[in-house]
């Protein structure tokens, strides 16, 4: 195996490991398939084909500009962690304080004369591609962005890594319906609550790796 090749293997492997356990598609599947209940099974289809595409779309866009957009702005990555980190952990203890008794909230429910309306928001972003997971692909991306040579060489690993995490979206979102039968009722709340913990502390790992980056600059900076 030549050495260029290796790098992409190698990168390509990197990019699922960092974006498969943030994005967690599976663990996305139930909220899915609870914000789209009133839908038909196609459009239902149709709808998780759409979000896997914006997914790709997104991580791929955070992974070759998002670095230069940060730049742009004046924004470093930790900052953009420590914020995408607060709105991960709103987001994870909103799902926990959530009564699966109550009457659902009109504006987290996709509604058949949505169409694809609510295919980005809120369904790809924050649902599926929070900032945690664009926080990553930028990171991603940054490893390679010291100049255009280094950053198409990894192009090849960067596109498919993003490709595969779309279909791992999409083959979740797919078959969220029939996740939730094999789970039943209570199956599906513990996973919710479970998932909405693990969403927590994700998000309070995104804190905390970016005030490490930003105190370290403060203690330099002293």
């Amino acid at each position: 195996m030549s050495v260029h090749l290796r790098l992409i293997v190698e990168n390509f492997i990197l990019v699922i490991a960092a974006l498969i356990p943030i994005v967690n598609p599976l663990g996305a599947a139930p909220v899915f398939a609870s914000m789209t209940g009133a839908l038909t099974p196609a459009a239902r289809i149709v709808l998780a084909r759409r979000v896997a595409l914006n997914a790709f779309l997104l991580l791929a866009a955070s992974m070759f500009i998002g670095n230069y957009v940060l730049g742009f702005f004046g924004l470093s990555v930790a900052v953009v962690q420590v914020g995408g980190g607060l709105i991960v952990c709103a987001t994870a203890w909103t799902l926990l304080k959530q009564d699966p008794n109550a009457t659902p909230d009109p504006h987290h429910v996709v509604k058949p004369d949505d169409g694809l309306a609510k295919a980005f928001y809120p369904l790809t972003l924050p649902l599926t591609v929070g900032p945690g997971s664009i926080s990553a692909a930028i990171t991603l991306g940054a490893n390679h962005a010291n100049n255009v040579h280094s950053l198409l060489t990894a192009s090849p690993s960067l596109v498919l890594g993003s490709a595969v995490v779309a279909l791992t979206i999409y083959l979740c979102f797919r078959y969220a319906f029939q996740l939730t039968f094999v789970l039943g009722t209570t199956g599906t709340l513990v996973f919710l609550r479970l998932f909405a913990f693990i969403l927590l502390c994700i998000g309070i790992q995104i804190i905390w790796n970016g005030l490490s980056v930003l105190a370290l600059k403060f203690y330099h900076g002293l």
